[in-house]
């Protein structure tokens, strides 16, 4: 059986290209008009155009492993809050943990002192939006980025530059924090690693919809810990069984003759919850393709994985397969030691075909 364990999103889902050489940081007010404390409000200031989304509530996790965490932690702590997550399978949306040591011990912010982190990814940019916890200072992060090279702008609303050429900083961070946008009032950070990118998620603001993502399955993802969520047309491509070789494909198609009709999925979550379940959300055209949905897709979640190795069984129990409107949930069980966020996460996953 396959065990995907994996620390980042970076690299393992969407290769994205470090198209700057500086790091900018831009330090700008925006008035606070969002619920920015849960994952439906987070999800409305990712740019409108983005399809993958990984959700880690780092403040959550922290509670979860049992780790109390300051600004003077130490970055050991740090590394050890990823270990005690990793080890929870609590880690495999963040696009921060190659950078959080070195993010704690010289920016001022990190895993020990956010809130939540959510890493958008769209067809031609990436953003991160990160909920500053109580313990981040902003005046200290600024001061931060200035001992760690950054150059110091004219004006307050400016930008923070520093060379990848020149400056070290830039080679200890993942480039999704090339460049840089600290929200002071909102306790915002925003992220990128594009100037398209962060322009965009600093301009998103407050939108009235959750992004691209259908609001039920927004909805019936509640508030977890770790999630990940895809819009239709990138379930159907990141999880998609094309993705296995001749056989495994071969062999899920015999499963979905045999388990009865599917049809498209116009969106997806799958997240973890405190209490150690794990809740899948997807949603349908219409209730009627959703009813349908709910019995074949707990089919193909109750047998064999293909592309996965073994069957879904070795990773959980399917406890509930329910419809509700156009939305399937799916809530598992999994099995103690099994890493079923990490594995379900990416492809190919047979009950998650189109």
């Amino acid at each position: 059986m396959k065990r995907t364990r994996l620390m980042t999103v970076a690299g393992a889902v969407i290769a994205l290209a470090v198209a700057a050489t500086a790091v900018v940081v831009v330090l700008q007010a925006r008035e606070d008009d969002v619920d920015r404390t849960t994952l439906a409000g987070a999800l409305r200031l990712a740019p409108p155009d983005s399809e993958r989304f990984s959700w880690t509530d780092w403040a959550g996790v922290r509670r979860e492993v049992g780790l109390e965490l300051s600004a003077a932690s130490p970055g050991s702590a740090v590394q050890d809050l990823l270990d005690r997550g990793f080890e929870a399978d609590l880690t495999p949306s963040t696009a921060l943990g190659s950078s959080a040591v070195v993010m704690q011990e010289r920016l001022g912010f990190s895993p020990a002192t956010l809130d939540w982190e959510l890493f958008s990814q769209g067809p031609g940019v990436a953003s991160l939006a990160m909920r500053a916890g109580p313990a981040v200072d902003f005046d200290f992060v600024a001061s931060s980025l200035r001992t760690a090279g950054y150059e110091e702008p004219d004006e307050p609303d400016g930008v923070w530059v520093s060379e990848a050429a020149s400056d070290e900083i830039t080679s200890q961070v993942t480039p999704e924090l090339i460049l840089v946008s600290l929200d002071r009032e909102a306790s915002m950070i925003f992220s990128s690693d594009t100037a398209t990118g962060i322009a965009t998620a600093v301009d998103s603001g407050a939108r009235a919809d959750t992004a691209t993502l259908p609001a039920g399955v927004v909805e019936a993802a509640g508030d977890p810990l770790v999630a990940s969520l895809y819009t239709g047309a990138q379930v159907c491509s990141a999880l998609a069984l094309a993705r296995a070789d001749d056989t495994d494909i071969a062999a899920g198609r015999s499963l979905i003759e045999a388990a009865g009709e599917v049809n498209p999925i116009t969106g997806f979550s799958i997240g973890a919850d405190a209490d150690g379940g794990v809740r899948v959300a997807m949603s349908f055209a219409n209730e009627e393709q959703a009813r349908t949905n709910a019995e074949t897709r707990a089919v193909l979640a109750s047998g064999p994985a293909p592309g996965q190795g073994g069957d879904f069984a070795d990773r959980f129990t399917l406890e509930r397969a329910a419809a509700t409107g156009e939305v399937v949930v799916l809530d598992l069980a999994p099995v103690p030691g099994a890493y079923v966020l990490s594995d379900l996460s990416s492809g190919p996953v047979l009950f998650a075909t189109c």
